[in-house]
């Protein structure tokens, strides 16, 4: 019986990295790069030597000690609260409905699986960028002479 309860947790947490990993592009995410204006310099060397020249100044960011996310750790600390509030409420619901002591362990803990789950969800939704990291690698750029218009 605890192999068929386990399945379904396990399929939570699946789909939760899934939605997780669809949550971190786009422009508003840690991964985006930057977007380049058409000026003089990106005509002359090209886009290869753009992108390439970013990735320069992006690893300059990080030797500085720059990440390209805020470092908040959101998604450890909404994992923990959700894994406790799945767990509590998994085990009270075990003792209202009368199940003995094993009941209320299991139940406490898939309860705390689902929670952890959705803690990391909502903690990965909540991941943003570095405006620190970000005006350092636009600044590094405008020193070589590009012009950054944005990121995405």
């Amino acid at each position: 019986m605890q192999t068929t309860r386990l399945a379904p947790c396990c399929a939570l947490l699946l789909w939760a990295l899934v939605v997780a990993g669809c949550a971190t592009t786009g422009a508003a995410s840690p991964s985006a790069k930057p977007v380049f204006y058409p000026n003089a310099k990106l005509k002359q060397v090209g886009q290869a030597q753009a992108d390439a020249d970013a990735q320069a100044c992006e690893q300059l960011a990080r030797n500085a000690g720059l990440t390209p996310q805020e470092q908040d750790n959101a998604v450890l600390h909404d994992a923990a609260k959700g894994a406790s509030l799945g767990g509590a409420a998994g085990a009270v619901g075990a003792l209202v409905s009368g199940r003995g002591p094993g009941g209320v362990v299991n139940n406490g803990l898939a309860g705390a699986a689902v929670g952890g789950s959705v803690g990391a969800v909502n903690g990965a939704f909540q991941s943003k960028p570095s405006q620190t990291y970000r005006h350092f690698v636009q600044r590094c750029l405008k020193d070589k002479g590009y012009d950054v218009i944005g990121w995405n």
